[in-house]
């Protein structure tokens, strides 16, 4: 092989060798943009995350407020519920016992009833 040849072949080898590497350092380039875009989406994703769970502690918060204030309306309430149960339980009571005083009257009245028919009719 000549001298010239072997020229020719190194150059040919140099050029592919500096092809190879511009082509990796193409690919390089790529990942590197791939990976900066799988960052940003990441971040993105993050931060949308990280919103949603600020905003879903203020609603429990809120909940949590609420709930307190339903709870001291509630004990406010106790009170007067107890007394309406208690009348509600007189009313009972003394419907009952009306009941029972109007069936005495009744049983009474009755029996005056029978005994003046009686003494009409002449069987006394």
């Amino acid at each position: 092989m000549s001298q010239a040849e072997i020229d020719i072949v190194v150059h040919r080898q140099l050029g592919e060798l500096v092809a190879g590497m511009r082509g990796l350092q193409e690919s390089i380039h790529r990942i590197e943009d791939g990976a900066r875009r799988a960052e940003d989406k990441s971040s993105a994703s993050q931060a949308s995350v990280h919103r949603r769970m600020d905003q879903l502690a203020e609603r429990v918060n809120e909940l949590e407020a609420s709930a307190s204030a339903i709870g001291a309306e509630i004990s406010d309430m106790k009170p007067v519920t107890d007394d309406v149960r208690r009348w509600k339980l007189m009313g009972i009571g003394a419907l009952g016992v009306t009941g029972i005083a109007a069936m005495a009257l009744g049983v009474s009245f009755a029996e005056a009833i029978r005994r003046v028919v009686f003494m009409i009719a002449g069987k006394a």
